[in-house]
């Protein structure tokens, strides 16, 4: 069975100037557009992290599950509520997938890849890398493991995801960049231009 999935949105964006990331336009669609294209057929449910007023993404009908643990602490919280709301609403499928909002080239066959050497190596966890980097927040969850997020999260002031993942035997794939990176994310002005020019170069992207 399909893992669940989560987009995740609930960054403060403070190096895009603020406001949502997720609705900056690219190629005449939200990044937000982009990233569900790419991410509803990898899995069987797909959720929205999201913090504040719900209503701003109703047009897309996702369910927004918003942190739970407060202050802002950053991506792992929306992972963990990602994990929460799985266990409730799917509890017979064990692992969630989680998708940046800012990532608009999301290989289609990210979650498969990422199952498959979780499997393979026998790993609790499945990171995706590219260019020899790993991005810790494009990733494959055991729901199983929620308790051990919370614990980190709330009781130890755990933040980075890479701290929390080092706990946990993990399994990296690489993907390759040609012809572009498809983890290249939409962080700032200028990266949301390359993500243009990249569009305009590479049609097939869209």
């Amino acid at each position: 069975m399909s893992p669940c999935g989560v987009i995740l949105a609930g960054g403060l964006a403070r190096r895009m100037g603020g406001g949502d990331k997720a609705l900056r336009p690219l190629g005449g669609v939200t990044l937000l557009d982009r990233v569900i294209a790419r991410a509803t057929p990898q899995v069987a449910a797909l959720c929205l992290n999201a913090n504040g007023d719900p209503s701003r993404f109703a047009r897309w009908g996702l369910p927004v599950v918003p942190d739970d643990v407060p202050g802002a602490p950053g991506p792992l919280a929306g992972i963990l509520a990602a994990l929460d709301w799985a266990a409730v609403t799917r509890p017979e499928i064990d692992l969630v997938a989680s998708f940046p909002c800012d990532a608009p080239f999301i290989p289609r066959d990210l979650v498969a890849r990422l199952a498959a050497a979780r499997r393979d190596e026998g790993a609790e966890i499945a990171v995706a890398a590219s260019g020899g980097r790993t991005h810790p927040v494009v990733a494959l969850w055991p729901v199983a493991l929620r308790g051990d997020l919370r614990q980190a999260l709330v009781e130890e002031g755990v933040r980075k995801v890479e701290r929390w993942i080092g706990r946990h035997l993990t399994a990296v794939v690489e993907f390759s960049c040609d012809p572009v990176d498809p983890f290249l994310n939409g962080n700032t002005p200028e990266d949301l231009a390359e993500a243009e020019r990249l569009l305009a170069q590479h049609p097939d992207l869209a």
